[in-house]
């Protein structure tokens, strides 16, 4: 090799320029390599990584040949504390704050069923979920969790069960009050379903299937303000959600991440899932809290809904058969109860009801959700097929009550064995009846 400045030989133990910078010192000659120094540079290569890995706050582990390694990294964080919250309508709560200080006031119900095909009785054979409304015992659920179950359970989160009495219910809008005999107890906030906006997050807490107990699940409100078709038939008004809602989840809350309910989870949408379609995710729906907040506090106080309109009549769905032979569709009038407001306006013994005001009615549900919005002492104008011909009528609506319902199942018993009779032969002449599923109203 040759300096280029000098144009000789080069010699390394001579001081060169070298950018600027002159070094005096030789530069010295590279080690020789010995024997296992490979296997000691792994080894301190593996204890400075341990040591490094343990000062920086997280476990290290290496592992590896020669001068290669794999390093596997493992969390030292220190776990969130999750605390009871004070759900003051202000402040925003996770969803583990929301859980653990609201699962408390969720419980889980059964009982026994009554109605079973072989005339037994089943014990838990129906399960639903609850929650907590008052410190000395009040529980908010749904009515179809409690029809037709007797000896009724509640079971709280701590695994302490109280014997439940059914205070009252609104089979329409699908709630029930019950109440167990303790003290200071721990209830939800209710909140404002009016304030809720599609796309806010939502969770609820439940016992999906009766076994799975105070489940946690979440999603978002998907919409709001659905008109929803129950299976017995009655429409309701009710938020959408794909929060996950099963068997058991009936009557539970539906809470909004201020921790406050907003919603009773009530229903799902399902399908078989078949071949032939595509199975359905995702379609939950709840009563919005404002809609029934009203009725509990009447049920609370006086054991039903006070100011609930109400005819004082017998009602049946107008069969398919008979539309089909120019019947209108509508609400059969089946019976009309002496001195009440049907009777009063004029309301006769096989009317069918075909409107309300300006809305129709081809159904009982359409009826209900027609009369939804009046109040005892309110009147509408009725228009019923009578004799092939329309007519109006003006009713002033009376007040539901416990014993109006009993008048008028007292009423259906009196007239059931005539019109067996009857209906067995209308059914004879028009190859099915033209009437089913009894309802008073």
């Amino acid at each position: 090799m040759y300096n280029s400045d000098y144009n000789r030989p080069y010699d390394s133990r001579e001081p060169i320029e070298a950018y600027g910078f002159r070094v005096s010192e030789p530069i010295p000659e590279p080690p020789k390599k010995k024997k296992g120094m490979a296997a000691k540079l792994v080894a301190v290569g593996l204890c400075c990584a341990l040591v490094g890995g343990l000062a920086g706050g997280a476990g290290v582990w290496a592992l590896g040949g020669g001068f290669s390694s794999t390093t596997i990294y493992q969390s030292s964080r220190t776990p969130t504390v999750v605390n009871i919250a004070n759900v003051n309508g202000r402040d925003l709560l996770t969803v583990p704050e929301v859980y653990a200080t609201n699962v408390v006031s969720t419980v889980g119900i059964s009982g026994n069923v009554t109605t079973n095909v072989w005339g037994q009785t089943v014990r838990n054979a129906v399960s639903g979920s609850g929650f907590i409304i008052s410190q000395d015992g009040y529980i908010l659920t749904n009515y179809h969790v409690i029809d037709g179950v007797s000896d009724i359970k509640v079971t709280l989160h701590d695994g302490s069960s109280y014997d439940a009495q059914l205070v009252g219910g609104e089979e329409d809008n699908d709630i029930a009050v019950l109440k167990v005999e303790a003290q200071g107890l721990k209830p939800v906030v209710i909140g404002n379903s009016s304030d809720l906006h599609v796309g806010d997050q939502v969770v609820a807490i439940g016992n999906p299937l009766g076994e799975l107990t105070f489940t946690l699940t979440g999603g978002y409100v998907s919409a709001l303000d659905r008109n929803i078709t129950m299976s017995d038939g009655v429409t309701m008004n009710m938020l959408q959600t794909d929060t996950a809602i099963n068997s058991g989840n009936s009557g539970g809350p539906l809470f909004n991440l201020y921790g406050e309910v907003v919603g009773i989870t009530t229903a799902k949408l399902s399908s078989s899932g078949g071949s032939g379609s595509a199975s359905v995710e995702g379609l939950g729906f709840a009563i919005p809290i404002n809609d029934v907040v009203d009725m509990v506090s009447d049920i609370m106080e006086h054991g039903y809904v006070t100011g609930k309109p109400n005819v004082g009549i017998l009602l049946e769905e107008v069969s398919d058969q008979a539309v089909r032979y120019g019947i209108p569709a509508g609400a059969y009038v089946r019976g009309v109860l002496s001195g009440a407001a049907g009777e009063k306006a004029g309301l006769q013994e096989g009317d069918i009801i075909t409107a309300v005001n300006d809305t129709a009615v081809t159904s009982i549900s359409a009826l209900q959700t027609a009369v939804r919005s009046f109040k005892a002492g309110d009147t509408a104008q009725f228009t019923v097929y009578r004799d092939g011909e329309n007519k109006t009528l003006n009713i002033t609506f009376d007040e539901s009550s416990q014993q109006r319902q009993q008048d008028l199942n007292e009423l259906d018993a009196q007239i059931r064995e005539a019109e067996a009779q009857r209906q067995q032969e209308e059914r004879q002449q028009s190859g099915g009846g033209y009437f089913s599923w009894p309802f008073g109203w």
